[in-house]
């Protein structure tokens, strides 16, 4: 399944100045990966943010922000964004910086043997 590469451009752009980026396909999508840690991704026309947990509850309260389900169950610290909730500037930049922001905090993934 296709994912929104214009979507893709903005967060490239926005990340575009942060070393230590690399860019991942997975989940049918694109994700950029942090310090090799997943911070932000596209599936669709979502942007998937990786956020601190601390905040999850309030974001979901922004317009356009879910919650990730994945194999069936919500994952804590994982929201989708469509494009209602970053229609500005601003809009799209507090989720940028919330994924930023969070990814010194955030735990590595296990790497596969």
């Amino acid at each position: 399944m296709a994912y929104n590469t214009k979507l893709a451009e903005r967060i490239r752009e926005a990340i575009a100045d942060i070393p230590h980026v690399e860019e991942k396909f997975m989940f049918g999508g694109v994700c950029f990966m942090l310090n090799g840690k997943m911070c932000i991704g596209v599936v669709q026309d979502e942007m998937m943010c990786r956020i601190n947990p601390e905040v999850y509850e309030e974001a979901l309260h922004k317009d356009g922000c879910r919650e990730m389900v994945f194999t069936g169950k919500p994952m804590k610290g994982y929201v989708y964004v469509s494009e209602e909730g970053m229609k500005t500037k601003k809009e799209f930049d507090y989720w940028i910086n919330l994924c930023v922001a969070f990814n010194s905090l955030a735990k590595a993934s296990k790497k596969k043997r």
